[in-house]
């Protein structure tokens, strides 16, 4: 017996997702930052202090970019740079007790956008989007892991 392929997601299901991602993000405003520097403050926040090119790394972008975006949030008083106790050489950047606030907001901010939307949907739907966005997490979860 030769099982069917899963099917694919189709190009609206793509476009949903994509969507649904950009109007949660854009409703976070607290602080007036970019989606790059709240995307190094929220993972600061969860991940703790990282050396810079570590960052760079995680976050896709150049050293030199993530260098002037954390001068920036530096600016800002929402990062840190401190010693790397482990290598006197090296520099950790740190979330500053007000980064670590702007992110919660924004978070919040997030969380609220999503919520206005799931209520807008019948009551199916809204149970179907709460099973299936925590599960799409945990397998983004796993694969990274796996990585």
């Amino acid at each position: 017996m030769d099982p069917t392929p899963p099917e694919a997601p189709t190009e609206d299901l793509i476009i949903a997702v994509e969507r649904m991602v950009r109007y949660v993000r854009r409703s976070a405003v607290t602080g007036g930052l970019s989606m790059a520097a709240s995307a190094v403050l929220g993972r600061l926040g969860r991940e703790g202090p990282c050396r810079l090119t570590d960052l760079a790394r995680a976050e896709g972008v150049s050293q030199p970019n993530m260098t002037q975006l954390v001068t920036r949030l530096e600016r800002a008083d929402l990062v840190r740079r401190t010693a790397d106790r482990s290598d006197g050489r090296g520099v950790l950047v740190e979330v500053t007790d007000t980064g670590l606030e702007v992110s919660r907001q924004r978070r919040a901010e997030r969380a609220h956008a999503l919520h206005l939307l799931i209520e807008e949907l019948t009551g199916p739907e809204q149970q179907a989007v709460k099973v299936a966005l925590p599960a799409l997490a945990r397998a983004i979860q796993d694969r990274q892991a796996r990585s």
